[in-house]
């Protein structure tokens, strides 16, 4: 794979900067932040480039029959022309040409991605839970039982809300209970 003039001229002045540098520095100490900033500045390729282009290689052939199986796979509509057809094969030789191009990149020595967060010592730090974070949580708890485990004490909360009285409108009541008149007893009787 062809490195493009950016990247060159990228890793041309990180060779130069590493040259330079006397041989008491540090691996830290060479990735600085304006070599980086000078790397990232311009991007160094587009998707565009990844795409098919009159210069790059013939394309993946596709025939229609593979298309229509694939559609079936995916449960989208058959193609109604056969432009439609030839617009969709068209389509699915760039994307497979943009897979390629990926699967072409060299990733030996790259370690793969955990997850997408901030590695970096400050924040592991900054994420790290400790003991101290701790302490309000811990003294809310009791021990309790003969292996004295610890059990959360739920903090009570007094609100206006709950002295509401449900019932204070309630015409007819039976205990804790409202008691509404059904019109199944009066209708039973009217129809005697």
């Amino acid at each position: 794979m062809a490195v493009c003039s950016s990247c060159r001229l990228a890793l041309r002045r990180a060779v130069t900067t590493t040259s330079r540098t006397p041989h008491h520095t540090t691996a830290r100490s060479l990735t600085t932040k304006p070599l980086a900033a000078s790397i990232l500045s311009k991007p160094s390729w587009s998707v565009r480039s990844l795409l098919p282009s009159s210069s790059s290689a013939a394309p993946e052939p596709i025939t229609p029959a593979q298309l229509h199986h694939l559609l079936r796979l995916s449960a989208l509509p058959l193609p109604s022309t056969p432009e439609a057809e030839a617009s969709m094969i068209a389509t699915l030789q760039s994307q497979l040409q943009f897979v390629r191009a990926v699967q072409r990149v060299d990733t030996r020595g790259v370690e793969p991605l955990r997850a997408i967060r901030d590695e970096t010592p400050e924040a592991r730090m900054e994420n790290t839970v400790g003991l101290a974070d701790l302490e309000d949580v811990l003294v809310r708890e009791a021990r309790v039982g003969h292996y004295q485990r610890p059990k959360r004490v739920r903090d009570k909360v007094e609100s206006e809300a709950e002295k509401w009285d449900a019932l204070g409108t309630a015409s007819r009541k039976a205990g804790r209970y409202f008691v509404v008149q059904s019109g199944k007893k009066q209708a039973a009787e009217g129809s005697d």
